[in-house]
């Protein structure tokens, strides 16, 4: 279902950028395992960079069980934020610099997954990111779960933005003998480098040899 525009998710400027359907918001959520997520700690606000991973109509991310922040995030309201730089806009005129960027920022209450989820749900974002690999590992123990909190999120509240192709510039502007245009950024997966320990014999399995980034 679309999320329902709200008095703090709707985009006061470039309002053309703004996305609301779940299958914009889902695609930048998915392409993107990095986040930010802000809470409020003792009345001042924080932000702290995690992993984060999207199970049909929640987020989820995790992290120490003594963290303030997560600590902080349980059942409070919370800021989530995913970003993708995918080039800058080279303008005629420095206002018209941009870039060109995915982003979903999402609002809610955050919520705690109780313990006898964690597993799975820690088992589901390896395997988004590297399919089978879950089944290979050694199992996390109880301390290591215990010592683990996962927080969610309902995908209820937020947006996407979305900025694609040339700079925008004035009219006037065009006439200049200017350079503009795109520089586009990738980001991708390199050359495996094993570390020095792995027992001798061990070689990658095809989830690792064959992972590509971008997906």
């Amino acid at each position: 279902m679309d999320l329902k525009i709200t008095d703090r998710s709707r985009l006061r400027r470039a309002h053309e950028r703004g996305h609301f359907d779940r299958a914009s918001i889902d695609a930048i959520l998915d392409a993107q395992p990095t986040c930010s997520v802000g809470y409020v700690m003792e009345g001042k606000p924080y932000v702290t960079p995690t992993l984060q991973w999207r199970e049909g109509d929640h987020v989820y991310w995790h992290g120490s069980s003594a963290s303030r922040a997560l600590r902080a995030g349980k059942e409070a309201e919370v800021c989530l934020n995913v970003s993708i730089l995918d080039g800058f806009v080279m303008a005629r005129s420095g206002f018209h610099h941009s870039v060109n960027a995915r982003s979903v920022t999402l609002f809610g209450t955050a919520f705690v997954v109780p313990e006898e989820e964690k597993q799975d749900r820690l088992s589901t974002f390896i395997d988004g990111l590297w399919p089978g690999r879950a089944a290979m590992l050694r199992p996390n123990n109880a301390q290591e779960l215990k010592a683990t909190m996962i927080l969610g999120l309902e995908i209820k509240e937020g947006a996407a933005k979305v900025r694609s192709g040339p700079p925008g510039d004035d009219e006037e502007d065009y006439a200049l003998p200017i350079w503009a245009g795109v520089i586009p950024i990738e980001s991708r997966a390199g050359a495996l480098v094993p570390d020095p320990r792995n027992l001798e014999g061990v070689e990658p399995p095809a989830h690792l040899t064959g992972f590509r980034w971008p997906r």
